[in-house]
């Protein structure tokens, strides 16, 4: 009967350290709220519509410029949402190494 004791004891000590863990951990993090997830959400986007309005405004000024039967607008709008949107994943992944490392900690 000892023993069974001993690991319920043991038991409700884990359970209480990993409250614990989790309790500092929000108290670090305290700081990421609402306005943290709109603000990432917000880079994302930016980093997206960014090099797409700088692919147009380069495609429209070539087809301004140097007229081809091709629009170098689309090819340059393709090419800017291309850019930005890899441009996106990188943050999207480098956000989550990081969110990974800080619960490994």
């Amino acid at each position: 009967m000892a023993e069974s004791e001993r690991r319920e004891g043991l038991d409700f000590a884990e359970r209480i350290g990993e409250k614990e863990k989790r309790k500092v951990k929000g108290r670090r993090s305290k700081d990421r709220g609402l306005w943290f997830g709109l603000g990432t959400m917000g880079m994302i986007g930016w980093s997206v519509t960014v090099p797409t309005l700088i692919g147009i405004s380069i495609g429209l000024w070539l087809d301004v410029h140097y007229p081809e039967r091709i629009s170098w607008t689309l090819t340059f709008l393709s090419i800017g949402l291309a850019v930005g949107c890899a441009n996106a994943w990188y943050w999207v992944l480098r956000e989550q190494r990081r969110i990974k490392s800080d619960e490994s900690d």
